[in-house]
């Protein structure tokens, strides 16, 4: 008999990965700060929740993905909280992207309840959602791990043990620096060559074939090129996972100073936009300039 499953947190990722969930034959449970956010779900099986207590009470294993660290820290230990629902006995895996240290508090939380607890950021982005292809980065326990990988494997095609509590939050900080990094260099190369009079798709062309080819560029140079900034990864989250990395940067004394600056150019598109944008967006810094 496969785990009863609640799921907290219904934003772009969190509803295909409950929709994946569904369709493995998981019974689900949801909560949405957003009720609405719900229907979808309670259409193809999941029950609703009245409080995110009331999810947590009704798994074998709980599971969320929310913005940022107040947004979590709400859901935990605010009104009808999701820590005093959890069993004795049960697993909580949180997908959220934060800061290794509430990882780590969380953790402690957990323990003194006889919970299990997994720091579990993914990468993959909707689409990945969407397939269930999502790569899960994992920080706690191994055997928990273990016991939970038939809920992961419903929503992702990859899982990498990595260490302790706060490892997963750690190495998804990184990523994720990295791949700002990246769009960042790409909008900057690409603001080079237009003002060179190059069509900057004669670049991307030719990144394609060489040593700067990167999966990344199937995804955000078509975007950059159309100026079409749906968010798949929004902007504003990116600028806050920056922050985080450059807060545990400060921690552990390591500069990191190309970081640095990147966050600053997101920070300076952020700041200008209206709507929510994807975080290639970034490449509005030199369009409108």
């Amino acid at each position: 008999m496969k785990p009863a499953v609640g799921l907290i947190g219904l934003g772009l990722m969190g509803k295909p990965m409950g929709a994946n969930l569904l369709k493995a034959g998981f019974p689900l449970t949801v909560w949405n700060r957003t009720r609405a956010k719900t229907e979808d779900l309670a259409r193809q099986g999941a029950k609703v929740a009245g409080s995110p207590r009331e999810a947590a009470a009704s798994s074998d294993v709980l599971l969320t993905i929310v913005s940022d660290p107040p947004a979590l820290e709400e859901i935990l230990w605010g009104a009808s909280g999701a820590l005093e629902g959890l069993r004795r006995g049960s697993i909580y895996i949180d997908s959220s992207t934060v800061a290794p240290s509430l990882a780590r508090r969380i953790a402690k939380a957990c323990a003194e309840r006889g919970v299990e607890f997994l720091d579990a950021p993914v990468t993959g982005g909707t689409w990945g959602a969407e397939k269930g292809e999502l790569v899960f980065m994992v920080g706690g326990s191994a055997e928990t791990l273990k016991h939970v990988e038939p809920v992961l494997g419903a929503m992702g095609k990859r899982w990498f043990h990595l260490g302790p509590h706060g490892a997963g939050q750690t190495v998804k900080l990184a990523m994720n620096m990295i791949l700002a990094l990246q769009v960042d260099a790409l909008a900057e190369a690409l603001a080079l060559v237009t003002s060179a009079g190059v069509a900057p798709e004669r670049l991307v062309e030719v990144m394609q074939s060489s040593m700067a080819r990167s999966p990344l560029l199937d995804i955000k140079a078509p975007m950059i090129l159309a100026r079409n900034y749906a968010p798949s990864f929004p902007l504003r989250l990116m600028h806050k996972d920056l922050g985080l990395a450059l807060d545990l940067a400060n921690q552990l004394g390591v500069p990191l100073p190309a970081t640095a600056v990147a966050r600053e150019i997101y920070n300076a598109v952020k700041g200008s936009a209206k709507e929510d944008l994807d975080y290639a967006a970034v490449a509005r810094f030199w369009q409108k300039a």
